[in-house]
């Protein structure tokens, strides 16, 4: 069963300003490669951390609105932890995916009957 998740990554792009775009565009493949769908990308621009990470001062956010099973996950965080240009990353649970269409209106009879 899939689920809906927000992924907030940190990104170490000091002196890389210009590959900002391209790092993104990376992730966000390998997050489809694993089995995630990306729903939305949100780039919240360099912003400063409130105490020094790891001698870095500030770094590039980014959030990634996805569709995934647990098992997915369990693999991109995975992947991530071993990438270097990801520094920080949060993931939160925002309950199950959404049925389109009819499977909706018969999720919302059941629940109603319930």
């Amino acid at each position: 069963m899939k689920n809906r998740y927000e992924i907030l990554l940190a990104l170490n792009v000091a002196g890389k300003e210009e590959t900002n775009k391209d790092l993104v565009e990376r992730l966000e493949k390998l997050l489809a490669s694993e089995g995630a769908e990306v729903e939305q990308v949100q780039r919240l621009e360099r912003r400063e951390f409130a105490y020094p990470h790891e001698k870095l001062k500030s770094a590039y956010f980014v959030n990634y609105v996805v569709n995934a099973p647990a098992a997915a996950i369990a693999k991109i965080r995975t992947k991530l932890t071993l990438d270097e240009e990801v520094v920080l990353q949060n993931y939160l649970r925002k309950g199950a995916a959404k049925p389109a269409g009819k499977a909706r209106k018969a999720a919302k009879k059941t629940a109603k009957a319930k």
